[in-house]
């Protein structure tokens, strides 16, 4: 899949700043993030990326979106077999998690859930430590990991692949 074409596509519609508090450097981090989780969860690889990618795609503003989620599983869905090539099952899986990824829940297939801790690992970002009753799996829970997201968040650490994976320029400062 190409990854540095959904990444720009995304861009080409998102009308947050690139690098705001829900942009680039979050996705990125929840990607890396998901993909640590994976390796000790066994979550579905491709659905941990392209959660990553879409599940703030559309928010409208940085503070409380209702409904972001369920828009960026729409965004989704329009780019199914164009450019977003998954099983039936990989879909369904990954328009879950976009669209319930801020109720709050804890209780689904594995993947999703590793999903769902990527995202809540990084709220480090809004100085908040996450919790790990709100966390879903062991691997999440795990006071290392915890340490590892928010030090990277708390920083607003941009992750390399933003450039190297997905084209995208870095930052101005």
């Amino acid at each position: 899949m190409d990854y540095k074409k959904i990444a720009n596509t995304i861009l080409l519609q998102y009308s947050l700043p690139i690098y705001g508090r829900h942009g680039v450097s979050h996705w990125a981090r929840v990607m890396a993030g998901g993909l640590k989780l994976a390796e000790k969860t066994g979550a579905d690889q491709t659905i941990v990326r392209l959660f990553a990618l879409f599940h703030d795609s559309r928010r409208e503003n940085e503070k409380m979106d209702h409904g972001h989620g369920a828009r960026g599983a729409e965004f989704l869905e329009s780019l199914r077999d164009d450019l977003i090539q998954i099983s039936d099952r990989q879909f369904n899986l990954l328009h879950y998690a976009c669209v319930y990824h801020t109720d709050g829940m804890t209780d689904a297939d594995i993947s999703v859930q590793t999903c769902w801790d990527a995202d809540r690992l990084d709220l480090g970002r809004i100085g908040v430590r996450p919790d790990p009753k709100f966390l879903c799996t062991d691997a999440a829970k795990d006071e290392k990991m915890i340490d590892w997201s928010v030090a990277r968040s708390k920083i607003r650490f941009s992750p390399s692949l933003i450039q190297t994976e997905w084209g995208i320029p870095p930052q101005n400062n």
